[in-house]
C-alpha cells in the first residue's frame, strides 16, 4: 500500500488540538473526513508527527497516509484541500518510502511563541499581548538555564506525570520591533510544557520570578503552580527527522 507524506499548516483556534475527539472538532478529525471524501470506500490510515494542544497552530505539521489509490500526489493534494476547511491547508504531499513514519521517526520539534508588546489591531488570535514592561535580557538568562537534558516535571501540567525527561536543544528570546518571539526546540515536549515555559519566562521578564527560582525548577523538579501562556501565540514551527540540522532561524506571521 503506498504511503504519502503530508506537510500541513493550520489555525488551531477552532479545534480541540490535533488528536481526534468524539464530541469536538480536531485537526486530524477534519483530515480524516476529507480523506473519506477523496478515497471513498478505500481504507486508509493517518499518523501525525505532533499532537498539538487545543488552540495551538502549526506552520509545518507532518503526517502520513497509507492508502491504495490510483490518484497522483498532485491530485490527492488538490482534492484534500478542496474538502478541508479554509483554516487547514496541505502545503505539500509526496509519495514516501515505506520505512518513513511521521510520528516514530521524529528527532526534534520546534515551536515559536509570539508575544506582542503593544495593543495590536491584527492577529490577536495569534499572539499574547503583554502590557507590562519585560526585561528581555533577564528572560534570555532564564532561557539559557532550561537548555540541556533535564527532568522538566515542573513545567508539565499533568499531575500524573512524575517524570518528564527530555532534552531542550534551543531556547531563544528574540526581540523584533514590537514583538517578542520565544523559539523552543526539544527532542520531545510534554503537554503544555512549551506554554508553561513561556509563562515562566514572562514572569522572569516582569521580575516576578528570579533566576534562582528557575534553577530550582530545573534541578529540583516538583509539582508547582505556574503561569501558563494562552495557546493563541503558540505555533508548531517545524518537525525534524534523521540528521537534519536544527535551524536557529524561524518563521513568523507578524
Amino acid at each position: 500500500m503506498p504511503r504519502f507524506k503530508l506537510i500541513l499548516e493550520y489555525d488551531g483556534e477552532r479545534y480541540k488540538g490535533w488528536q481526534v475527539h468524539k464530541s469536538e472538532r480536531s485537526i486530524m478529525g477534519e483530515l480524516i473526513g476529507a480523506c473519506r471524501k477523496v478515497f471513498l470506500d478505500e481504507p486508509f490510515e493517518i499518523y501525525g508527527a505532533e499532537r498539538t494542544d487545543y488552540g495551538v497552530h502549526a506552520l509545518w505539521q507532518v503526517a502520513h497516509i497509507d492508502v491504495k489509490t490510483i490518484f497522483s500526489p498532485y491530485i490527492i493534494l488538490r482534492q484534500l484541500n478542496d474538502n478541508l476547511p479554509p483554516d487547514i491547508n496541505v502545503l505539500q504531499l509526496d509519495e514516501a518510502p515505506k520505512p518513513f513514519h511521521a510520528a516514530h521517526d521524529v528527532v526534534a520539534r520546534s515551536y515559536i511563541y509570539q508575544i506582542s508588546k503593544r495593543r495590536h489591531a491584527f492577529g490577536k488570535k495569534f499572539m499574547w499581548w503583554i502590557k507590562d514592561e519585560l526585561d528581555v535580557e533577564l528572560m534570555q538568562q532564564a532561557a539559557n538555564l532550561l537548555v540541556g537534558q533535564h527532568n522538566f516535571r515542573s513545567f508539565v501540567a499533568d499531575k500524573e506525570q512524575h517524570t518528564a525527561n527530555t532534552e531542550l536543544l534551543l531556547c531563544k528570546v528574540h526581540s523584533v520591533g514590537s514583538m517578542l518571539y520565544v523559539h523552543l526546540v526539544a527532542r520531545y515536549f510534554y503537554p503544555k510544557m512549551e506554554r508553561r515555559m513561556v509563562g515562566m519566562l514572562v514572569d522572569v521578564g516582569r521580575e516576578k520570578t528570579s533566576l534562582d527560582a528557575v534553577r530550582k525548577l530545573v534541578t529540583l523538579p516538583t509539582e508547582t503552580s505556574m503561569l501558563t501562556a494562552p495557546p493563541a501565540g503558540l505555533f508548531l514551527e517545524r518537525v525534524y527527522y534523521g540528521s537534519e540540522e536544527i535551524d536557529k532561524q524561524f518563521q513568523t506571521l507578524l
